[in-house]
């Protein structure tokens, strides 16, 4: 078996950050989304793909260095572009002779795959990970479930009136025969992109099953929900070449990069990431995640997303995201 990581998105919605970043890459604690994914991977003892595309290639190769993964890249720079997650999958599954576990790079959850691994084991058919969303709105952001006891007798991608609060969450044990339905499935479309939609054309051509999950778990599909996964998962860790000043106070937990400076009243935590050679003086900074080189002076954030190079004084920010080398005045 070999596991594959979808990491061939765009990520629009938490554009402009992941315009120059994958969201597979941005940090959640000192590691990264998909260090949380790997973890699973490496527990089951499988090796692994990386499925991206050629604007993020080099940011993966790196992540790759010294771990048991091979990246395959698409050749495409731009959502435009994009073949898809469904026929990206296609393009990897017809050069291999295995069976597949595959995974959404933006996932993030507490739980093992053990059981789903021995419930696929003990099957030899598809098997997907489920979890309760407890909300019927929320479902219909989502791929829905229709259960018959552990099977899945029907999967609606996104659906207007969902019958359950209970979604996949972008994790699939696929044996070799689905991998057939699976090239079927993307011959006879055009575009395809998300697997949600090939999962409810397989429910309908051979046995599907479904393990529920407890514990947590996020998509890491906006800004909102990226914080909420980086409270969650983050770890206490402040770089030993970091300078903070003795009237500085930090709120564990923070993650604070080498060469970073922090001087002043400034209190940094809970929940921030201070990337390496930031300045930050006399500012507050809680629930918030700030790449490199960014400069604050008399700032207050909170739960919002700063990128590299940012100069930002005499202002409060809240739920705000900022684009790259921006400089912001307040009065």
């Amino acid at each position: 078996m070999r596991a594959v990581i979808m990491a061939g998105g765009y990520a629009t919605r938490l554009w402009p950050i992941t315009k120059s970043r994958a969201k597979p890459l941005l940090p959640i604690g000192s590691r990264k989304i998909i260090d949380v994914v790997y973890e699973k991977l490496v527990e089951l003892e499988l090796p692994a793909i990386v499925s991206t595309n050629r604007r993020f290639e080099s940011d993966f190769l790196e992540w790759a260095k010294g771990k048991r993964v091979e990246v395959i890249v698409e050749d495409t720079r731009s959502e435009e572009e994009k073949l898809g997650a469904v026929r990206a999958l296609a393009e990897i599954a017809k050069k291999i002779e295995d069976d597949l576990l595959v995974v959404a790079g933006d996932n993030v959850f507490s739980f093992s795959l053990r059981d789903l691994y021995e419930k696929f084991t003990q099957k030899k058919k598809p098997v997907i990970a489920l979890y309760d969303v407890g909300d019927l709105e929320l479902a219909k952001r989502y791929g829905v479930a229709e259960l018959d006891g552990e099977r899945v007798v029907r999967f609606y991608e996104k659906p207007e009136k969902p019958s359950s609060t209970l979604i996949g969450i972008g994790v699939y044990f696929l044996p070799k025969k689905s991998i057939e339905i699976l090239l079927e499935f993307v011959a006879s479309r055009e575009r395809s992109d998300n697997l949600g939609d090939f999962i409810g054309y397989l429910c309908q051509r051979e046995e599907v099953y479904g393990v529920r999950y407890n514990g947590t778990w996020y998509d890491v599909g906006n800004a909102d929900s990226y914080i909420e996964a980086f409270k969650s998962y983050t770890n206490h860790y402040i770089d030993r070449s970091a300078e903070i000043e003795r009237s500085v106070k930090i709120i564990e937990p923070v993650v604070i990069e080498k060469g970073a400076k922090i001087a002043g009243r400034s209190i940094i935590g809970p929940y921030a990431f201070i990337g390496s050679e930031c300045r930050i003086e006399s500012s507050d900074v809680s629930e918030s995640v700030i790449f490199e080189k960014v400069y604050l002076s008399k700032v207050k954030l909170w739960r919002s997303i700063v990128d590299d190079r940012c100069e930002i004084r005499n202002i409060q920010l809240t739920s705000s995201i900022i684009g790259g080398n921006a400089k912001i005045q307040g009065g």
